[in-house]
């Protein structure tokens, strides 16, 4: 009689593929709550979960149970959001698709890159607006934040690198 609680394992393997299965969903169902849309947080979920971090197209169609078509848009719209990368090999015939080594670095980066564009167009809105008018004044409120956040992310980005380094050099 089997115990249906704890899902069965890959002989040839060390991990419950079960439990990577459903891991890969509650991420995405995460990814989603927060505003991602279901497949590229599918996708990216997937590719987290490989050890290698890099999956072609059919690879990732395979483990997700779709079509090769919607791994298409969903890796067009984390290659656009700065999530995943698309490399093919000298002779490779297919593109792979991959995480970033410090994803979480060159995503906030590009995020940075983002805050400044927002902050420069909300201090336009300012300008249009006027200063003294409601609208202008909450707007003003806006820039503010956002310029502080523009000074603020460089300091958080070394600092991470300082702690990323420590943490290396103490498992070294």
């Amino acid at each position: 009689m089997s115990d249906r609680s704890q899902p069965e394992r890959d002989p040839g393997s060390a991990r419950d593929e079960e439990a990577v299965r459903s891991y890969i969903e509650d991420l995405a169902l995460t990814l989603t709550q927060l505003g991602m849309p279901r497949m590229p947080s599918r996708v990216f979920a997937a590719l987290t979960a490989s050890d290698s971090g890099r999956m072609n197209a059919a690879e990732l169609a395979e483990k997700l149970s779709v079509s090769p078509a919607a791994i298409s848009g969903a890796v067009r719209y984390l290659e656009q959001v700065g999530m995943v990368g698309r490399e093919r090999g000298p002779g490779e015939r297919r593109d792979h698709y991959r995480l970033y080594d410090d994803l979480w670095f060159a995503s906030f980066l590009k995020r940075d890159r983002m805050m400044r564009m927002w902050r420069d167009a909300t201090v336009q809105g300012v300008a249009a607006l006027g200063a003294d008018t409601p609208a202008g004044r909450r707007l003003a409120s806006m820039a503010d934040f956002l310029d502080f956040m523009v000074k603020e992310i460089p300091a958080l980005f070394e600092r991470w690198q300082q702690e990323r380094d420590e943490r290396e050099r103490r498992a070294g």
